[in-house]
C-alpha cells in the first residue's frame, strides 16, 4: 500500500488514542475505542495480515464495543449523593 496512506492511518490512530484518554463521557469513549479498533484493522490489512485484521474488526470493534455498551446501560451511572 502507499506509505502516505499508512502514515495518515497511523496519525488517525494516535489521535483516536489521545481522544479516548481525554473524553469524559463513557459512551463516547466506547465509540472512540471502537473506531480505534477499526483503524487498527485497516493498518493490519495494509501490512498484509488479513486474518488478523478480520479478527480485530470482529472482536475489537464489534463484540467488545457491544459488550461495553451493554455494561454501561446496565450499571448505575449516577451517584446517590
Amino acid at each position: 500500500m502507499i506509505w502516505q496512506v499508512e502514515f495518515w492511518l497511523l496519525i488517525v490512530l494516535v489521535a483516536l488514542a489521545l481522544i479516548a484518554l481525554h473524553v469524559r463521557d463513557l459512551l463516547a469513549a466506547v465509540v472512540v475505542l471502537s473506531a480505534y479498533s477499526f483503524v487498527m484493522a485497516l493498518l493490519f490489512v495494509a501490512m498484509g495480515a488479513v486474518d488478523v485484521a478480520f479478527t480485530e474488526a470482529t472482536l475489537g470493534a464489534g463484540v467488545s464495543g457491544v459488550l461495553f455498551v451493554v455494561a454501561l446501560f446496565s450499571m448505575n451511572r449516577r451517584s446517590e449523593d
